[in-house]
């Protein structure tokens, strides 16, 4: 609840401290706020209890800590909004000095690698869907606690890989091409788990009957829904991200200083 509140508050400032021409747009700031809510409302609600005794309200959860709220957080840019709503002393003194120390840098290059960021990404879910370990997690409250922060930080950090509005030239990591084959090679084998789930004919989660289910479900319908959650909606983001990067390439390229200097000289001869 602190951190959603304080991200919510360091928002606000920052769109008072920065000037009119330079802050986000509605729907930017609709996207972060959205984002945000959302998170606190899986995370810090009964929802929370709820995921802890149906599966498939568990993978409603995680599809919000993996993929849609970090997905409208970072469709939202809110990094210097971020940085301007930041008391000096730790905006420009504690977050810039430990974003400038090597380790910081170069631990973050590792992960936002363009084979390590989707293998995380993938990893993580299959990881948490184990039989066993999901079993371990569901019963252990700092597991727990582990299994959903290391869900919504990867997601993050891969959805803002993914997002970034910038091309290779203006300081993203990765150009458009290879993002877009990122996020649709990241697609796959979320379909291929949640199809496993969906059509297993025994009970893979058995978790939920030891902690007793929150509604009179089947537990094998409970885990077909749950799969399906994991299947397509995931999958959708996936491919509404894929949209966007083409979308913003083809803008890119569109307006390119060469194309325009091409097609003006081409008009000119042509006079």
């Amino acid at each position: 609840m602190l951190l959603s509140g304080g991200a919510l508050v360091v928002y606000w400032r920052g769109l008072r401290r920065v000037p009119s021409d330079a802050r986000p747009s509605l729907k930017r700031r609709i996207a972060f706020i959205t984002g945000v809510l959302l998170v606190y409302f899986v995370m810090q609600t009964r929802f929370d209890y709820l995921s802890q005794h149906m599966f498939f309200v568990h993978r409603l959860q995680h599809l919000v800590l993996h993929h849609l709220g970090p997905f409208l957080i970072a469709l939202s840019e809110p990094l210097a909004t971020l940085a301007s709503g930041l008391p000096p002393r730790i905006g420009s003194g504690i977050v810039r000095r430990i974003w400038r120390l090597p380790v910081t840098r170069i631990s973050y290059r590792i992960v936002q690698n363009a084979f390590v960021a989707p293998l995380l990404f993938v990893g993580l879910i299959w990881f948490w869907l184990t039989s066993r370990v999901h079993f371990n997690a569901m019963l252990s409250a700092p597991l727990y606690w582990v299994m959903n922060w290391s869900m919504l930080i990867d997601g993050l950090l891969f959805w803002v890989l993914i997002l970034d509005p910038r091309t290779r030239r203006q300081g993203a990591l990765l150009g458009f091409g290879p993002r877009i084959f990122l996020v649709l090679a990241a697609m796959v084998p979320q379909i291929l788990i949640g199809a496993y789930i969906t059509l297993a004919e025994q009970d893979l989660y058995d978790v939920y009957a030891v902690c007793g289910r929150a509604w009179d479900v089947e537990p094998l319908q409970d885990q077909r829904t749950g799969g399906v959650i994991t299947w397509i909606p995931a999958a959708m983001m996936h491919a509404i991200a894929a949209v966007i990067l083409v979308g913003r390439w083809a803008r890119t390229d569109k307006n390119r200083p060469d194309r325009v200097s091409v097609s003006s000289s081409t008009c000119a001869g042509g006079a």
